[in-house]
């Protein structure tokens, strides 16, 4: 019986990469990544709350190698603390990728820059236990009247608690 001639391994790719376009707010930073991500979460920490303005933000994880900044290398600014960084646009200052020394290989996106969807949907939570007491929970809204648009929570009902 002879032997097979040795075979390259094969490359696992996509037939037709398909890409998620993204950009800051005033358009002067673009960059894309190959979907699907690898991975989205909502993160409820501190540090992401003190960059943001926000009580928590949805973030799109993917490997750097299928990201790809097309325009505005120039007009980005860096903030860097001890094993992360997190760049910014400097003209309209869009929060725009936070990358971890742990984590070298992947760069991390917020979702709403992504106009569509990126493969991946922000299922995960992180940063729980850091999350302020006045953070939306979900809880039940209705219209506010004479504001459109404009909802406000529910008031609960108490319960009457009933005296034999």
């Amino acid at each position: 019986m002879s032997k097979a001639p040795d075979m390259p391994p094969k490359k696992r790719t996509l037939p037709t990469p398909q890409w998620a376009h993204g950009q800051c707010r005033c358009g002067a930073v673009r960059f894309e990544i190959m979907v699907p991500a690898l991975w989205a979460w909502h993160d409820h920490s501190e540090a992401t709350r003190a960059t943001t303005g926000a009580a928590s933000m949805a973030w799109v994880g993917s490997w750097k190698k299928r990201f790809r900044l097309v325009e505005g290398e120039d007009e980005l600014t860096r903030y860097e603390e001890p094993g992360v960084a997190r760049s910014f646009c400097r003209r309209c200052g869009t929060p725009l990728f936070y990358e971890r020394e742990r984590s070298r290989h992947v760069i991390n996106i917020p979702r709403a820059l992504f106009k569509t969807r990126v493969g991946r949907e922000p299922r995960y939570h992180a940063g729980l236990k850091e999350m302020p007491d006045w953070a939306y929970l979900g809880e039940p809204l209705a219209p506010l009247k004479g504001y459109p648009g404009i909802m406000i929570e529910r008031k609960r009902k108490k319960r009457r608690e009933i005296v034999p």
